[in-house]
Formats: structure tokens, C-alpha cells, sequence
């Protein structure tokens, strides 16, 4: 809210001096961007960063589940999802969401056309455009000199042997968890990379925040050669599109599930919180690109060892998860047809394009 009265003074400005005046907003800062609506030139679109799928049942549970011609799969509850000061965050700001004379999405109908399509259903006649994917669906080489070392480690290992382990940049692992994690990565025999570090707390340049994450006695020496432990910013992008890459156990927030999925890996879920959880049925139950390591249902418990091993060796060295790399692979081929001449976001990008400058 404090941001209100100086983005406003800036709309103001922008409104006196231009014919027309286009807000793109993330859907938690209607707050902000309110005033916009006076202003008889400007127009104002919510750009969703979650995914539809995710969004319509939030949309859905809202409007108090009406009945639908589309079979939904189970979902979990958002009991736990959210902490008590997030979720009036969200209840302030989806009042808001009626400001917007459009809706955009971080996704394509590639992947999440029935969501979409059931989004537009309940968003009374307002557009709905996918753009998505917004990351690059190719990853070019770097120069040997910049890029980060467990690439060159990465360049040594076979085709689809590596899976990647990262918890992202919000949540970290307790110290009994990081033990079972690591136990399970050796025991899978499995080649690894694993992102092991603090979540951000605001402040990248304070050492203190650094603290080393404390592994099992030797372990890293035990699994040299098998696996590399990255302890500060990892490449995603780079690791996720190196061939060698076969998994990603990841926490399933939006960016890495599209990530993941645009470049043809499959994952096992271990979802930590907000819409993480709903991200990881998308993934697992309707795309069927991935595994369940940690249930949400049982978000309070220790993962033990012996579970990590088996999700691991699952997606890396079974059939079940050969064929989920190849609906990745396949999902990663509709990704990209979607972005070429005629496809479906390439078309949806037009769209919106054509839309703002009529």
C-alpha cells in the first residue's frame, strides 16, 4: 500500500503525456496499481505468475465449487500452504482483480488448455491470454572461462544419467532433513547435482547468511566422482538443459516446474509451500511428468532416506521413468512448437500485441 501514492503521481504523469497508457501488473499488487482506473487512457492486465491450473481452482474454490463438465483431479486443500499474513495479502488483493481488463499467464495451452479454457469460462467475457513460456526454450554454450564448474562436471557424464536436486530460493531444509537427503543420494548410486544452500533472506552481500550447511561425516569425499554438492547460485537453466540431465527432484515452484518441463525433464515433487503443492498434482497426475518424493499430506514429517533412494532411482533407473522423460521430451517438442510461426502462444503473443495497440 505504501507504494500506492508514488506509482500513482508516476500514472498521472504517463497519462498527461501519452495517447495510451498499458499496466501490466503481478495479480498481488492490484493494490499498487489501483488508481490506474481513473485514468481514462490507461489499461490495466493481471499477469499470473502461477499456473492456470493452479489459479482456476483457487478461482473455483472461491466461487464455491459450481459444477463442471471437466473431471478434476484430487487436489490437496491449502490448509498449510500459506502463512496467516500471506493469505490476507491474497484475500485484499483478489478483490482487486476485477480492476483488470485482462488476464495473463505464465503458461501455454500446449500444456494447460483445459484450465485455460475453464479460466476464460468463470472470468465473465475478460481475455484471456497464455504467453508462456517466458524462459528461453534454448540454452546457448558459454564460453569455458564463465561457465560455472558443475557444468564442465556435467559435460563429463553420460546422456540422461544426472539428476538435479534444488529446494529453490525460499525454503531451507532442516538439518535432520539434509542428512536423509544426502544418505539417499548415495545410497541411490545415482549421479548428482545437489543446490545446497540457505534461502535468501534479503541481504546477498552479508556473510553470515553463507553459513555452511552441515552434511553426513564424509560425505562428500564418498560421493566424488558420483556427485557435486553446489553451495551458492546454480545455473537452472544451463543444468536443466545439458543432456546429461535425466530428473530434477525440486520443490515445484512455477518457474522451475516450466523450466523442467520446457526442457524435457522429468521431476520428482517435493512441494514446500503456497501454490507448490497444486503444482506438483499438475505435474505428476495430469501431465504425468513426474513422481511423488514428499506428499503434501505429509508435510510435517521427515522424509527418510530410504524414500529419497527410491525416487531417485524411479525416475532415473526405470522404465516408469523412461517414459516419463518421454512425455517431457514430447511436452518439450509441443513447448516449442507453440512458440514457432502459428503456434498457439507465438499466436497468443500477437494477440495481446494487436490488442494493446488497436
Amino acid at each position: 500500500m505504501h507504494l500506492r501514492q508514488p506509482v500513482g503521481k508516476l500514472f498521472q504523469s504517463l497519462s498527461s503525456q501519452a495517447k495510451r497508457v498499458i499496466v501490466i501488473y503481478d495479480s498481488l499488487m492490484g493494490s499498487v496499481v489501483q488508481d490506474a482506473t481513473t485514468m481514462p487512457n490507461a489499461e490495466n492486465y493481471t499477469f499470473h505468475s502461477s499456473s492456470a491450473f493452479t489459479n482456476f481452482l483457487y478461482f473455483w474454490e472461491e466461487m464455491g465449487k459450481p459444477s463442471l463438465n471437466e473431471v478434476l483431479p484430487e487436489f490437496p486443500s491449502d490448509e498449510g500452504c500459506f502463512p496467516t499474513e500471506f493469505i490476507d495479502l491474497i484475500t485484499k488483493q483478489f478483490e482487486l482483480l476485477k480492476i483488470g481488463d485482462g488476464n495473463i499467464y505464465n503458461t501455454s495451452r500446449a500444456i494447460e488448455g483445459p484450465y485455460i479454457k475453464l479460466l476464460e469460462n468463470i472470468e465473465g467475457g475478460k481475455k484471456v491470454w497464455a504467453l508462456g513460456p517466458l524462459n528461453p526454450l534454448a540454452v546457448e554454450k558459454k564460453d569455458s572461462k564463465v561457465r560455472h564448474p558443475c557444468l564442465e562436471w556435467l559435460d563429463k557424464q553420460e546422456p540422461d544419467s544426472v539428476i538435479y536436486v534444488s529446494f529453490g530460493t525460499t525454503t531451507t531444509l532442516k538439518v535432520e532433513q539434509i542428512q536423509k537427503v544426502a544418505t539417499g543420494l548415495e545410497q541411490s548410486k545415482q549421479k548428482f547435482i545437489w543446490v545446497l544452500r540457505h534461502a535468501d533472506k534479503g541481504d546477498i552481500f552479508d556473510e553470515n547468511e553463507a553459513k555452511k550447511l552441515h552434511l553426513p561425516n564424509g560425505f562428500e569425499e564418498r560421493v566424488k566422482g558420483m556427485g557435486v554438492v553446489v553451495r551458492d547460485w546454480a545455473p537452472q537453466l544451463e543444468i536443466l538443459s545439458h543432456p546429461s540431465t535425466g530428473g530434477f527432484m525440486s520443490h515445484c515452484g512455477w518457474n522451475s516446474c516450466l523450466e523442467s518441463i520446457s526442457l524435457g525433464v522429468p521431476m520428482a515433487t517435493w512441494p514446500m509451500h503456497s501454490d507448490q503443492p497444486r503444482n506438483a498434482v499438475l505435474v505428476t497426475e495430469v501431465l504425468k511428468v513426474g513422481l511423488v518424493v514428499k506428499d503434501w499430506s505429509q508435510r510435517k514429517s521427515l522424509v527418510s532416506a530410504s524414500v529419497v533412494e527410491n525416487g531417485v532411482r524411479r525416475l532415473m533407473q526405470t522404465k516408469e521413468g523412461d517414459e516419463m522423460r518421454e512425455r517431457a521430451v514430447n511436452l518439450k517438442k509441443a513447448f516449442q512448437i507453440s512458440r514457432d510461426e502459428g503456434g498457439d502462444s507465438r499466436m497468443e503473443m500477437k494477440s495481446f500485441i494487436a490488442h494493446i495497440t488497436k
